[in-house]
């Protein structure tokens, strides 16, 4: 059976055990596949990768809902009422 790994990096668990932070030095910043059996078990991923992930998934989440009311009828407003 194949398996499809979703990062340059990869790791073997027991070399994650043994010194994890060398693993997640040699990625320079980058996620690694961590290897269990020769398939991935779980992706590491610094801390700033993973903020950017979460930054770029509200952008999408954000998007979706302009998209969704962009053809919603608009309200007319004052800015004397505001």
């Amino acid at each position: 059976m194949t398996t499809r790994i979703l990062a340059d990096v990869a790791a073997s668990i027991t070399e994650l055990k043994a010194n994890p932070m060398k693993v997640v030095k040699s990625a320079e910043g980058e996620p690694v596949a961590v290897l269990s059996h020769n398939a991935p078990a779980f992706y590491c991923v610094p801390a700033e990768a993973y903020e950017k992930l979460m930054d770029k998934l509200d952008d999408l989440e954000l998007l979706a809902i302009a998209k969704e009311r962009e053809n919603e009828e608009s309200v007319p407003v004052s800015l004397d009422d505001l």
